[in-house]
């Protein structure tokens, strides 16, 4: 097993892209009394996944952030998150950098922050390649992940697990199986169980990128079904306020400015992400399966109103089924999204979950 290493704070500028891009990708400096710990987990011999596939030789790529001894709080966000939630660089400050840091819902000055790239995904953890069989994954592999990295590490128990999105369905899988290693659970936008209608959409994404994986345009089907997956992400009024402008003619065609937005969020998608592990990721969310009244963990569950892939009914739903679960609801235009966007909202949603005892 890799040892855990310290990541030095300077960083490295990206060469590229001129003295603008340097700026941009300065990297985003940790307080000097926040140590940044990264390092990779080897898992030895063979791994038996939920759905009977297997794996050998996996890798966990990690990173902690946070003072030495301080509680340890495991984030994890949805399939395009990694194991950087914050102090990244300026253009990419990391996933959750509106959550996670000083002063933030996620204090670095009072907590490490724990997170990991997900088994199956883009990152530096074991994910597809190209022409590669790859068995699928479940949210209970994950969990199985977490706990060999937090045996690994040495910590006993989180003081919590905050998920959002799929990185929610994975702290209720670790909850259901392995409740005396985590104190609480926040989840966010997420349930015991897929939404059907969301199942829909993501099934349709899916198969886009399949098509053009065998003809052979792959990133071009990864950015139309990260442009479909964005027009669900967010709530239609956000859109109808920010996107209802007239139409440019561009190329001899009329081009619509929610249409700019959503191909320009999939074409930077495609340039960071690989197929093959978006359909993974995105069919694991639709195994999802817990048993939420063996979840005895308590467990604070928000939903947002504008949510179309995990409506307000089906969270409280399960909320019903928990064994000790509080249901919170807020109004974002951010819709699902607002996971990663309301940090003011859900301040007080952190810190009761936290800091009670």
């Amino acid at each position: 097993m890799n040892e855990p290493v310290l990541i030095a704070p300077e960083g490295r500028l990206h060469e590229e892209g001129g003295l603008l891009a340097k700026r941009l990708r300065a990297p985003v400096l940790p307080p000097a009394d926040t140590t940044v710990r990264e390092g990779v987990l080897e898992i030895p011999g063979e791994l038996a996944l939920h759905h009977g596939g297997r794996l050998t030789g996996v890798r966990l790529a990690w990173r902690l952030v946070g003072p030495a001894n301080a509680p340890v709080v495991c984030a994890l966000g949805g399939i395009s998150a990694s194991r950087h939630t914050c102090f990244g660089d300026r253009e990419h400050p990391g996933w959750w950098a509106e959550f996670a840091g000083p002063a933030r819902p996620l204090d670095t000055h009072r907590y490490r922050v724990l997170s990991f790239d997900y088994l199956g995904g883009s990152g530096g953890s074991t994910g597809p390649r190209a022409s590669e069989p790859f068995p699928s994954i479940s949210t209970y592999d994950q969990a199985e992940l977490l706990l060999r990295l937090l045996n690994h590490l040495g910590i006993v128990a989180l003081r919590a697990i905050a998920g959002g999105s799929y990185g929610g369905m994975v702290a209720l899988a670790f909850g259901e199986r392995h409740p005396e290693r985590a104190g609480r659970l926040i989840v966010l936008c997420a349930a015991d169980r897929p939404y059907a209608l969301a199942t829909a959409w993501r099934s349709v994404q899916r198969e886009i990128v399949r098509l053009t994986l065998e003809s052979g345009r792959a990133a071009d089907g990864l950015k139309l079904a990260r442009a479909l997956a964005m027009s669900t992400y967010r709530s239609g009024e956000e859109l109808a306020a920010r996107f209802g402008g007239p139409p440019a003619v561009e190329a001899d065609r009329f081009v619509f400015p929610v249409e700019r937005y959503l191909l320009a969020r999939g074409r930077d998608y495609a340039a960071r992400h690989r197929p093959e592990s978006f359909l993974c990721l995105s069919e694991s969310i639709d195994l999802h399966r817990v048993d939420a009244s063996r979840i005895f963990i308590p467990t604070i569950a928000v939903a947002v109103r504008e949510d179309q892939l995990v409506p307000v009914a089906e969270v409280r739903g399960m909320v019903a089924r928990l064994g000790a679960g509080r249901f919170h609801e807020i109004s974002s235009l951010y819709g699902h999204d607002a996971f990663l966007k309301e940090s003011q909202q859900l301040r007080g949603v952190f810190a009761a979950a936290l800091e009670s005892n």
